[in-house]
């Protein structure tokens, strides 16, 4: 029999997954063009240029053992390209030590929280946020903490401070977040660090940033590591370079982070021990030749206000986002949130409830598909408003 605590897990299972699954069978009856699948982030993009021409070049040009072990924290090379970048971006001198490559973000996370947790310490979680987060503490027997944001999805520092106890060990930060697609200022960094210097003990914070090079309308995200001393960063190409398949990040440990020399030891050796043992050989040779490359964040910004049109001119309202792939609309009055879900659904319109998130009253919906499948939609948005007697506030 397997464990009481995958039991529970899996009679919970994954919103977001069960909702991809069933975008599927109703492509299958209605046609892929008439079903408008807004639930999972899977960016649909294709990698850049810089992608492609560093896997020929390393397949046309083979070195013996390139497909071999290396150190478990990855190519001393991919690591020193990884901290001169990260150097640039925040003014730290940081060397390759502080950087580990991981199986993408996800692994990255888990290499972390099994560095520093003890059975029971706390970790603070601020709502909306992904729930994945959930199974990665529970994973090395933390208890999660939620702290709701702000009515705009910003954190509020007091509701942090009120949340910390003597088990508090850690607090995982999202921007641009999932899902709401707000960006955290420096401002709001620098209050967070403050408050945090204050506590009698040492306080991690996660920085977990698989969106930060998308962001839109000008707006630049605040380097975490210029603000946040305790700083342990998560990072993921998946949505920068459009690889979420081929599953390549990183940890990074602040220079100014506490206990630095045990903590980037114990994130390597936790990457060994969890089953990674190191990152994809051939991925860490192309991130070394494409660093500075990203996808097409214009494609995905003009995605984002056809998105959005599409759910203020029907009659609903959203917080519009200044980075990620996602809006996280609200629900409207006098309805809850799968309950507006499943009226969606009726009308081929699939979004993923903000209960998933820890927020109810908001259902998300990405806008990594494509740009005729976000135009298409348009009607359905319109046709759940007449349903719901909503007033459109621009005609269709």
């Amino acid at each position: 029999m397997i464990s009481k605590k995958m039991i529970e897990s899996l009679k919970g299972g994954s919103e977001i997954r069960k909702m991809f699954e069933e975008g599927g069978r109703l492509k299958a009856i209605y046609g892929a063009e008439n079903v408008y699948d807004f639930s999972i982030g899977n960016p649909d993009l294709e990698p850049p240029k810089e992608v492609f021409d560093a896997l020929k070049d390393l397949a046309n040009n083979p070195t013996p053992g390139m497909h071999g072990y290396m150190p478990n924290a990855g190519y001393p090379s991919t690591r020193q390209v990884v901290a001169e970048k990260r150097s640039k971006e925040s003014g730290l001198e940081i060397g390759p030590d502080a950087v580990c490559m991981t199986v993408g973000a996800a692994c990255a996370m888990n290499d972390v929280l099994h560095s520093l947790l003890d059975p029971e310490d706390e970790v603070i979680l601020l709502a909306p946020y992904f729930m994945e987060y959930n199974g990665y503490v529970a994973n090395h027997g933390g208890k999660v903490v939620i702290v709701q944001t702000d009515d705009k999805f910003m954190p509020v520092i007091a509701d942090i401070e009120k949340a910390i106890t003597s088990k508090t060990k850690a607090i995982i930060i999202n921007s641009p977040n999932n899902p709401s697609g707000v960006v955290y200022p420096a401002e709001l960094l620098t209050e967070l660090n403050d408050m945090l210097k204050k506590q009698d003990h040492t306080i991690y914070v996660i920085s977990d940033e698989p969106y930060i090079d998308l962001a839109y309308d000008g707006a630049a995200v605040p380097c975490a590591l210029k603000y946040i001393d305790n700083l342990i960063i998560c990072f993921s190409w998946s949505k920068s370079l459009s690889l979420p398949g081929e599953r390549i990040g990183y940890t990074l440990v602040s220079p100014k982070c506490a206990d630095y020399a045990e903590l980037t030891g114990a994130i390597v050796l936790s990457n060994r021990t969890l089953g990674s043992v190191n990152a994809p050989a051939i991925w860490q040779k192309v991130i070394e030749k494409a660093i500075y490359a990203k996808v097409d964040v214009a494609n995905y910004e003009n995605r984002r206000n056809l998105l959005y049109s599409n759910i203020v001119d029907a009659g609903f309202d959203a917080v519009k986002p200044n980075g990620a792939l996602y809006i996280f609309m609200n629900t409207p009055k006098g309805l809850e949130d799968g309950e507006f879900a499943a009226i969606c659904a009726k009308h081929n319109l699939l979004l993923v409830k903000g209960s998933s998130f820890a927020r109810p009253g908001y259902c998300r919906l990405a806008f990594c598909v494509s740009e005729v499948s976000i135009r298409n939609s348009r009607k359905a948005f319109y046709a759940v408003a007449e349903e719901l007697g909503i007033s459109h506030r621009k005609e269709q």
